[in-house]
């Protein structure tokens, strides 16, 4: 992580809440660094669609929302492990509430990934 955002409080648009009554989750990991879950989102349900991070955090005040994504995954028959993980056969609808975040330039996702902007910590909610 950006030593940066270790040490910066949040400003200007990262105090916002932003809610996203419909969007398609594209891919889902567990990353290895922060186990955090990853959640790769777009618009529309193509899967050349551009899109933004979603991140779920592994503090404790988020554990019923990982398992509740993890929950969801499985009933959507993807099962999100820390060995298993990447993009989905089908996009799944969802709804999102999260802060905005911006991370610095990094490899953390697709091809498709479009911005540095992030929903971060963020409760996701599978609606299919």
């Amino acid at each position: 992580m950006d030593e940066r955002r270790l040490v910066e409080p949040r400003t200007g648009r990262e105090l916002q809440l932003f809610h996203i009554a419909q969007a398609y989750v594209q891919s889902a990991t567990l990353m290895h660094n922060d186990c955090d879950i990853h959640l790769e989102i777009s618009q529309s349900a193509s899967k050349a669609a551009p899109r933004i991070i979603v991140e779920t955090p592994v503090d404790s005040e988020y554990c019923p929302a990982r398992r509740n994504i993890q929950s969801q995954l499985a009933q959507h028959g993807f099962a999100l492990s820390g060995t298993r993980g990447g993009e989905l056969s089908s996009p799944a609808q969802a709804d999102i509430v999260g802060m905005a975040f911006e991370d610095f330039e990094h490899h953390r996702g697709s091809a498709q990934v479009a911005t540095v902007w992030e929903l971060h910590p963020a409760v996701v909610t599978l609606t299919q």
